[in-house]
This record gives structure tokens, C-alpha cells and sequence, in this order.
């Protein structure tokens, strides 16, 4: 193959898997916000509130910033923003509801410290909500 039709195979295969490439780097941008986000809470405030009371502020961060970035970085959608914004919470508010019962799962029967078992819960989080967004809401 000359190096025209490498260059023309590379640019096919970049346009193809450009979107979820796109996906990859804002779904770790997002990944190590909302790890972040959490980890900040449970410092400052994990002596006065529960480890699962601190995922309703981190989600809500989390879930603004997600959005912002799927929107304009990852799907580029024209559609209304308040209902994607809505079908965003309805992907991560289910997602909420299944990182809430592993993180309680991993803490308190596996023993993990909440930041820890919060990791795990987010990067599964981000795998399980690629196709609920592609698929729902920025369809």
C-alpha cells in the first residue's frame, strides 16, 4: 500500500471511530471529574454527612459537566437542551441508583474506603452510559 492509500485508510478509520474517540477523552475528562468531585466532598465533609448522602451533590456536578460535554464535544447535537439535559439525568440518575448500591455493597461488606469503591463505581458508570446517551438521550 503507497502512502496515499495509508493516509486514505487512516483518514476513513479516524472519521469512523472519531465519535467514540471523542467519547474516550470526554468520558475520562468526566471520569476524573466526578472521582474528583467526590473525593473533595468526602474530605470536606465525610465527618458530617453519610459517604451515599455526598453522591446527590457529586452527581449533580457531575452529570452538568457530562452533559456539556456530550453536547457540544461528543455528539454535537442540535437538539432542545433541556430535554437532553433531562434524558441525561434520567441515564445518570439510573446510574446513580446502581453506583449507590455497589458503593454501599463495596464499603460495607468488602470493606473498601468510599473514594476507593466510588472509583470503581464511576469508571462502570461511564461504560453503561456511552450507549444509554448514544442510544437515548442525544439520539
Amino acid at each position: 500500500m503507497g502512502e496515499r492509500g495509508f493516509l486514505e485508510t487512516g483518514t476513513r478509520l479516524c472519521s469512523r471511530y472519531w465519535p467514540f474517540l471523542r467519547y474516550l477523552l470526554v468520558g475520562g475528562w468526566n471520569t476524573l471529574f466526578g472521582m474528583g468531585i467526590y473525593a473533595l466532598l468526602y474530605r470536606w465533609l465525610g465527618e458530617r454527612f453519610h459517604y451515599l448522602v455526598l453522591l446527590v451533590p457529586a452527581n449533580i456536578l457531575a452529570i452538568t459537566n457530562a452533559y456539556l460535554g456530550y453536547k457540544f464535544i461528543v455528539f454535537r447535537t442540535s437538539g432542545n437542551m433541556v430535554r437532553e439535559y433531562l434524558r441525561c439525568y434520567v441515564v445518570y440518575g439510573g446510574m446513580m441508583i446502581l453506583s449507590a448500591g455497589l458503593l454501599f455493597v463495596f464499603v460495607e461488606y468488602l470493606k473498601l474506603n468510599p473514594v476507593y469503591a466510588n472509583a470503581v463505581c464511576v469508571l462502570v458508570a461511564t461504560v453503561v452510559s456511552y450507549f444509554s446517551h448514544k442510544h437515548f438521550s442525544f439520539r
